[in-house]
């Protein structure tokens, strides 16, 4: 498949670096050294220019694309950029934005502005927060298999009840596979004699009311379900989506937004969000309201600074999980290296995203995990393919890398892979596999 990318910042730059291995891919970038430094980091053809120019676009050859992803930080930019493509041939264009507003109006008239899809990384981000704080030391949850399936990462915390233990004696659920361990920057396959230690990042695979149980059992007592008091600082659109998303679950969170206007926004438009005009990091206001007992704290202004120092605050008076959106992926690490419990990256969310939709074809579903070190993806299985009729034991001793068969499900019905379990045509399967091998992987099918 032929891929024009329009933008090499750390979204477009992530989409090239997945797809560079099995697509002709081109960028095109308007800084001049970043396009030229991607000519040597990735196997990509780089092109300096305006991608919404359409002599640019005919450089890049659009013409003869199958996909056009327009990754840059300017939403009309993107937009544009697929408008002038659609005037030079039929790819398939995905826009990324921030706005919901032009995800709204492309809703209503799918191929608005030129655009096939559009992610809208504020909204994805949210949903990503609300999914993650739903689980105790969840760093991520992804749904497979129509929901049938989750996926989710744990981190495994000094006091947890299965730190210390084989994974023989953590795995107490019939329908949940402990799919991969994440212990420094090592990436461990466990087997049932593998030793679950303090600080590792547990990968689980399996019905979501085992993922639920395996939450509460190495957490107890704090799932979403149990969380009466959520507070999110920043009446960003991150922040109010998140407050919008926890309404619809039936939650009712409050909100700290500095801005009068805004607050009286909020306030009119999140009818069962209780909003506080205030100064977030004013730590008097902080305890005489009593965010030190919330049950989570959810930093979502647009300052990473000042997320930062609000996330820093919450833990010091008590706060018990404390969520951080983090725009620069370059922090990630410094927030989660303090002792914030998760910090998310909308620009990686999005970048996910936008190579799992371009890898549909293949994949119908897939997740990135600890930085590329491994993917998670559901596959159907055709009546032509080489995996069908054999048992999981014999695909086992057939295939080299590191890969885990997770889940499988068979006419809307869950399966628990065994070893003695035979695939058939028809099935799906969710294979949790190092990202080295993912190619191979895929072409065995």
């Amino acid at each position: 498949m032929r891929v024009v990318i329009i933008g090499a910042g750390e979204v477009g730059t992530s989409i090239a670096a997945n797809l560079a291995g099995d697509h002709d891919v081109v960028v095109v970038e308007t800084d001049a050294a970043r396009a030229e430094r991607l000519k040597f980091d990735l196997d990509v053809l780089s092109i300096h220019g305006d991608g919404t120019s359409l002599e640019i676009q005919e450089e890049a050859e659009v013409d003869t694309a199958d996909m056009f992803i327009a990754s840059t930080d300017n939403d009309r930019t993107n937009l544009v950029a697929c408008g002038t493509a659609k005037t030079l041939g039929d790819p398939f264009t995905i826009a990324r934005t921030k706005s919901v507003e032009y995800l709204r109006t492309w809703e209503r008239k799918h191929g608005a502005f030129g655009a096939d899809h559009i992610i809208c990384s504020d909204l994805l981000t949210a949903e990503n927060m609300v999914r993650v704080i739903g689980l105790p030391s969840a760093l991520d949850l992804d749904p497979f298999a129509g929901g049938l399936v989750h996926m989710a990462e744990f981190e495994i915390n000094e006091g947890s009840p299965v730190a210390g233990q084989k994974v023989v004696e953590a795995d107490r659920f019939d329908s949940l596979t402990f799919a991969g361990l994440f212990r420094g920057e090592q990436l461990l396959i466990p087997d049932g004699s593998t030793v679950i230690e303090a600080n590792d990042r547990a990968v689980v695979i399996g019905r979501p009311e085992s993922v639920q149980s395996f939450a509460t059992d190495i957490a107890p007592g704090h799932t979403l379900d149990d969380a009466t008091d959520i507070v999110i600082t920043g009446g960003s659109q991150i922040g109010y989506h998140t407050a919008r998303l926890l309404e619809e679950r039936g939650l009712k969170p409050r909100l700290i937004e500095a801005n009068q206007e805004r607050a009286r926004e909020l306030a009119e438009d999140l009818p069962n969000t209780v909003v506080m005009q205030h100064d977030a990091t004013d730590t008097d206001f902080l305890e005489r309201e009593h965010v030190d007992e919330a049950d989570i704290l959810v930093a979502a202004m647009n300052s990473d600074e000042r997320n930062l120092l609000i996330a820093v605050l919450a833990k010091r008076i008590g706060v018990d999980r404390v969520v951080a959106v983090v725009d620069n992926t370059e922090y990630v690490t410094l927030f989660e290296e303090i002792g914030i419990d998760v910090a998310i990256n909308p620009r990686n969310v999005t970048a996910e995203e936008i190579t799992r939709f371009s890898y549909e074809n293949i994949a119908e579903n897939l997740t990135v995990l600890e930085n590329d070190q491994a993917e998670v993806f559901e596959l159907e299985l055709d009546a032509d393919s080489s995996m069908v009729g054999k048992t999981l034991e014999e695909l086992d001793s057939e295939l080299e890398g590191q890969f885990v068969f997770g889940a499988i499900t068979r006419n809307s019905s869950f399966i628990t892979p065994r070893g003695d379990t035979r695939l058939k045509a028809g099935d799906h399967i969710v294979v949790f596999v190092e990202t080295s091998f993912a190619d191979g992987f895929m072409s065995s099918v």
